[in-house]
């Protein structure tokens, strides 16, 4: 069975990034265990999302720009659409990049405490990053994440077991919402960094790299469900672990390590600072692929990922999200009009998933079921509240 497991841990290793480790962190650290089930909903939406988006992959054999270019009929909303996707994640990727190296830098100055290697540490971080997507193919990157994500999981699901939980109040945090005061922020923050739009043209392209016929349908299923979920308990064990850790002002995950030491040793700030390494480069790997798939597919460029052009893409977003680190440049109107672009993609795109899935000319036997639809009517409404959530915030209404 775990044979099957593939496109859908390097989704996992994408939306379980330093954004998301500093909220699961902040949420746990203000809220307690009140807020599990907001990842606990962030992650079945996920679930259902990428489910669409790798079903297609798979019985179109297409990435999904592809799919949108020969189903959207009239050119202007075909334009536009494909206009929204390059801007979200070519723009968006590379102005996120820094982050996601950054995560990365702060783990490894945990392990590297040496002064004089930190100028260099996102340098290397880079390069380490730019040797790996150069030489390797899909398959090879498939295992690297699969370690990766290994690692992560057991660094953060030790942390949670170290603090000794109280059971009862997580299993009340996950099955029974409430909305502590000040909490619809953080919710929406914690679905927001989960539900991530690039990660469904990543898994589309990703899957008809791996398989090739529809046959391989419940493999595709099986992957998309236990990868997100071990991504989503990545989530929960770090929320937990900030939930039960004697912490009373926090920044981010190290913050919490470092709270942890005095009661559990050096082990514990050891496997975060791993754990939080280990988060940075997948991230940092996915976000600059992504946006290779997508530039690929929106250009009709042939090869996959020992094209040239494709790996000028993922250069790119990996040389912006070096400097900025390096040189402290925050682009901040390119990471609002990043926002911008994101949060009319998201629902942009939900919805077109959820049309393509429907359509027997396309899908065949394999388009949605009833119960299928209903739960993707669902999450398209929620990603409609994620969006129009995150343009407000740039333009000053939330």
């Amino acid at each position: 069975m775990f044979n099957k497991i593939g496109p859908g841990v390097l989704v996992a290793a994408a939306f379980v990034g330093p954004g998301t480790i500093t909220m699961c962190t902040l949420a746990g650290t203000n809220f307690g265990y009140a807020l599990l089930w907001a990842l606990l909903v962030s992650v079945l939406a996920t679930i259902v999302l990428q489910g669409m988006a790798g079903r297609i992959g798979l019985v179109t054999q297409s990435g999904l720009v592809d799919v949108v270019r020969t189903e959207l009929k009239t050119r202007w909303v075909k334009n536009f659409v494909i206009a929204i996707v390059l801007g979200a994640i070519l723009v968006g990727n590379a102005a996120y990049e820094a982050g996601n190296i950054g995560g990365a830098t702060l783990g490894l100055e945990q392990l590297l405490p040496q002064p004089e290697l930190r100028p260099f540490l996102p340098t290397i971080i880079g390069s380490i990053i730019f040797l790996l997507l150069w030489f390797s193919s899909y398959k090879i990157l498939e295992k690297i994440f699969v370690g990766l994500v290994g690692v992560m999981g057991v660094s953060f699901v030790i942390c949670a077991v170290m603090v000794q939980p109280s059971i009862s109040e997580i299993f009340k945090g996950m099955f029974i919402p409430r909305l502590p005061e000040n909490g619809l922020l953080t919710v929406v923050a914690l679905v927001g960094t989960t539900v991530v739009p690039y990660n469904l043209f990543l898994h589309a392209s990703l899957v008809k790299e791996k398989w090739n016929s529809k046959t391989d349908l419940k493999a595709v299923q099986w992957d998309t469900i236990v990868s997100i979920g071990l991504g989503g308990l990545v989530s929960m064990a770090i929320l937990i672990t900030a939930s039960a850790a004697p912490i009373s002002e926090i920044n981010n995950a190290l913050d919490m390590a470092k709270a942890l030491e005095p009661l559990f040793g050096k082990m514990a700030f050891l496997f975060m600072a791993i754990g939080l390494l280990a988060a940075g480069i997948t991230s940092a790997i996915t976000a600059p692929l992504a946006a290779a798939y997508v530039a690929s597919s929106c250009f009709g460029w042939e090869g996959g990922m020992q094209n040239k052009k494709f790996k000028m893409v993922w250069a790119i977003v990996l040389l912006c999200g070096v400097l900025f680190l390096s040189f402290d440049i925050k682009p901040i109107e390119v990471i609002q009009f990043a926002q911008v672009a994101n949060g009319i993609l998201l629902p942009v795109m939900a919805l077109l998933l959820l049309w393509v899935v429907n359509k027997k000319s396309v899908m065949g036997e394999n388009k949605n079921s009833l119960v299928q639809n209903a739960f993707g009517a669902a999450i398209v409404l929620f990603t409609i509240f994620l969006g129009a959530k995150s343009i407000f915030k740039v333009i000053g209404l939330f």
